[in-house]
């Protein structure tokens, strides 16, 4: 449990394991959703998506940002991650000198709790809200800079969200979202990453091959919960409608841009089949294989395929813009 700085108050406890009645009704209330996935999902989330705080992800991280802003004036003194996860987007950042001092805020307890031990182990300067994204419970002009990975595709109303951002920003102060997931790519992704679950569950009852497929009730929580992600993943983005919506909300220098395009084809799948075995069966090879063909194929991304692949095409997009000066 996180204590409220502000109210002094204590956020909610985590809580891990809806009943089925919560479950159902999570199907009708998009925000419940969030908290019970989110909160289901919290203490395994960084090995189900081989998140780290090491230099793999910080340099992952970091590259993330200097794409989206190429020239910035660093340190930035207090920074703020909107739906934070396990922290991994503002705790890398903060490890790679993007910011000095940071804040925390997920609607999911769980999430929180884990993103405060991570900052904790990590020795970071980090405070923690459960809080709702659109509306943030921080007062306005404290933050110098504000960041998201993955986070606004699960917001209801995403503009309103980024007039919160702007907000509690200082003048001249800065947003950076990255991993939003395009029309096009997430359309492509799902049907990939369908393919192969139906391919690696499957293809494991064969005899001999049991050793690569997961008990039946770990593969029948796994469908549970991406039933319940449907419901979570409210969105996806056109880049030039996600920078109209940021400009409307009231950013300037606003841009979007995009990646992942050959490396989402390889990565999805990738993905979707670790979650399909058993915990630790595939090794060092196949993890070098995976973190190998991503780095591999994320150079044609940039080198070659930018070039003349539409940005609508590419899987993440990254949008960044600032609040204005006066």
């Amino acid at each position: 449990m996180t204590v409220n700085p502000i109210a002094g108050t204590s956020d909610p406890a985590p809580h891990p394991h809806a009943t089925a009645e919560e479950v159902e009704a999570a199907y009708q209330d998009t925000k419940l959703a969030q908290v019970l996935y989110h909160d289901w999902e919290a203490e395994t989330y960084d090995d189900k998506w081989s998140i780290s705080y090491d230099e793999r992800c910080i340099e992952y991280a970091r590259g993330r940002f200097d794409k989206a802003v190429p020239q910035a004036d660093l340190p930035y003194g207090r920074a703020l991650e909107l739906g934070c996860g396990t922290g991994f987007f503002l705790l890398n950042l903060m490890q790679s000198g993007i910011a000095e001092k940071g804040s925390v805020t997920d609607l999911s307890p769980g999430m929180v709790k884990v993103a405060l031990r991570n900052a904790e182990n990590l020795g970071l300067d980090v405070d923690g809200r459960v809080a709702d994204a659109e509306t943030i419970p921080y007062d306005d002009d404290t933050f110098d800079l504000v960041v998201g990975h993955a986070v606004l595709h699960h917001i209801p109303d995403v503009e309103k969200s980024l007039r919160e951002v702007l907000r509690v920003l200082k003048p001249g102060g800065r947003f950076v979202f990255a991993g939003e997931p395009s029309t096009v790519g997430d359309f492509y992704a799902r049907w990939l990453s369908r393919a192969t679950w139906a391919a690696a569950t499957n293809v494991t009852r064969l005899p001999g091959l049991g050793q690569w497929r997961r008990t039946q009730e770990e593969l029948d929580e796994s469908s549970r919960a991406a039933a319940l992600e449907a419901v979570v993943d409210i969105h996806t983005f056109d880049p030039a409608h996600l920078e109209d919506i940021a400009r409307s909300a009231g950013g300037e220098d606003v841009e979007a841009v995009t990646e992942e395009f050959a490396a989402a084809m390889l990565g999805w799948p990738v993905r979707t089949f670790e979650a399909a075995v058993p915990p630790g069966r595939l090794g060092w090879s196949w993890a070098r294989f995976a973190f190998g063909g991503y780095k591999r194929l994320t150079w044609l991304d940039e080198n070659v395929l930018q070039r003349f692949v539409p940005r609508s095409f590419f899987y993440n997009v990254l949008i960044t813009g600032a609040k204005p000066q006066g």
